[in-house]
C-alpha cells in the first residue's frame, strides 16, 4: 500500500514538474505552438496535449490564432497571459515597508510606501499590512498571490530573520506564522536579496541562468545565488549572507556577533554615519532618513562635488571586496549590484571594478560580468513579486484545480 501511494505521489510530481516547464516555457518565449512546447521541452506530443489541456480548462493558459507552422501548416497558439494574474508583493527594509501590486511580467501597477517605520511602530505596521493586503485582495480578483521579501539571515523553515542590525524588533516577527494563513490567497516569503535575484532571473532577459549573484546593498547588504537554475539556500535558509562576511577583523562591532562585517561598511545606515561624521557635506544630515541622506551624496557626487566623490569611491571600495569574495566563493557568471546605493551609478561601478581587478584571479575576471541592475530601484520589491510569479509557475496546482 505504502509502495503505491509512493508511485501516486510520483506520478503527481512528475505530472506537475512538466506543468510548471510548460508555463516556464509560454513565460520566457511568448505564443507559442504544442509543437514547439513539445521540441523544446523533449516531450512527446501526447503528453503537451493533455497537460495543456488541463491548464486550458483551468484557465491558466489560452489559445491565440493560428500561428504558421512548419511546412506552412497552420497550427494553434497558446500563450500564459501575463496581464490576466496578479500579485501582491511587499518588501520589508528595516524602516521602510512598500506594498505593491505587479502583474506576471513584474510590471508595477500600484506602488506605496507604509509611514516610515521605528522600532515602537513595527506591530502597528504589521497591523496595517494585514488591512491594506486584505483590502487589495478584495478589490481585484485577478490577485493570486502575496510575495514577501524581508532582510537576511532568513531562516526559512522557521519564519523570521535571525539579525536585523539597525532595527532589532524585526526579529521578533515570525513572517510565516504571522502571514501564512491570514489571507485567501497563498502567501510567500524569501529573503530580499534572494528575491531580487528571482526579479533579475524572470525579468530580465539578459541575464545569465549558468550563474546569477544578486548583490542586494540597501538598509543592509545581502547576496542570492542562483547556479544553474537553483537558488542556494543552505541547510537553514542562511547561506549567502555576504553582508556578514568579515572585510577586516579589528574593524567595527556588528550585531550579528562579528566584527568588521561588510554591511558596517557599504549600507545606506554605514553612509549615513560617514555623511555625518563629515560634518558640513550636507545641511541637517542627522535629520534625513537613511535613503534620502545617500541619494543626496549621489546627487552631489554626479554634480562634481569632490568630497561627495570620495565618500562614493570609499563605498565602492567596500563593494568591491564584497565581489571579490563573491567570485571566490560562487564563481558566478554575472553578478548584478541592486537596490538603493547602486543609484550611485558608473562612479561607484568603476571602483568596483578596479578592487576586482586587483584583487581576482584573472581568469575568473574574465571570465564574470559586473553590472548594475537595470530594474526599477523597488527591485527588492519587484522581488516579492518575483518570489511569487515563481511559485505560480512551479506549482500550478497550488492555485489551479488541475487533477
Amino acid at each position: 500500500m505504502g509502495n503505491m501511494a509512493g508511485t501516486a505521489t510520483s506520478i503527481a510530481s512528475v505530472s506537475e514538474s512538466n506543468r510548471s516547464r510548460i508555463m516556464h516555457h509560454l513565460y520566457q518565449h511568448g505564443v507559442s505552438s504544442r509543437a514547439q512546447i513539445a521540441k523544446a521541452l523533449e516531450l512527446t506530443p501526447a503528453a503537451i496535449t493533455k497537460i495543456t489541456a488541463k491548464l486550458l480548462d483551468a484557465g491558466v493558459i489560452e489559445e491565440t490564432g493560428d500561428l504558421e507552422g512548419s511546412k506552412n501548416r497552420r497550427s494553434i497558439g497558446l500563450k500564459l497571459d501575463k496581464n490576466a494574474f496578479h500579485v501582491i508583493a511587499v518588501k520589508f527594509a528595516r524602516s521602510l515597508v512598500q506594498i505593491g501590486v505587479f502583474d506576471l511580467a513584474g510590471t508595477p501597477l500600484t506602488v506605496r510606501d507604509l509611514p516610515q517605520i521605528t522600532e515602537d511602530t513595527i506591530s502597528e505596521t504589521v497591523n496595517l499590512l494585514h488591512a491594506i493586503i486584505n483590502d487589495m485582495i478584495h478589490a481585484d480578483s485577478a490577485i493570486v498571490a502575496v510575495g514577501m521579501a524581508v532582510p537576511g539571515p532568513y531562516l526559512r523553515h522557521i519564519g523570521r530573520t535571525a539579525v536585523v542590525s539597525s532595527m532589532r524588533g524585526w526579529q521578533r516577527v515570525n513572517f510565516l506564522d504571522e502571514f501564512g494563513g491570514a489571507f485567501p490567497v497563498p502567501v510567500f516569503v524569501e529573503q530580499d536579496a534572494r528575491a531580487g535575484a528571482f526579479a533579475q532571473y524572470l525579468f530580465d532577459p539578459s541575464v545569465a541562468d549558468d550563474g546569477l549573484a544578486y548583490y542586494l546593498i540597501g538598509e543592509g547588504v545581502g547576496l542570492g545565488v542562483i547556479d544553474h537554475g537553483s537558488m542556494i539556500n543552505g541547510a537553514m535558509g542562511a547561506a549567502t549572507e555576504i553582508g556578514h562576511v568579515s572585510i577586516d577583523i579589528h574593524g567595527k562591532p556588528c550585531e550579528c556577533g562579528n566584527v568588521g562585517c561588510l554591511e558596517r561598511y557599504c549600507s545606506t545606515p554605514a553612509i549615513h554615519e560617514m555623511i555625518v561624521n563629515e560634518g558640513d557635506l550636507i545641511d541637517n544630515a542627522s535629520q534625513l532618513t537613511h535613503t534620502q541622506a545617500a541619494r543626496t551624496l549621489f546627487a552631489m557626487a554626479k554634480h562634481g562635488n569632490e568630497r561627495a566623490i570620495q565618500l562614493v569611491r570609499q563605498v565602492g571600495q567596500y563593494i568591491g571586496f564584497g565581489c571579490v569574495t563573491i567570485f571566490n566563493a560562487f564563481n558566478p557568471a554575472q553578478i548584478v549590484i541592486g537596490d538603493i546605493v547602486s543609484e550611485a551609478g558608473p562612479l561607484l561601478l568603476d571602483e568596483v571594478k578596479t578592487v576586482v581587478n586587483q584583487h581576482v584571479i584573472p581568469e575568473l575576471n574574465e571570465a564574470t560580468t559586473i553590472t548594475l541592475s537595470e530594474l526599477p530601484a523597488d527591485a527588492a520589491l519587484g522581488g516579492g513579486a518575483a518570489v511569487a510569479i515563481n511559485q505560480f509557475l512551479e506549482h500550478p496546482s497550488m492555485f489551479f484545480e488541475l487533477t
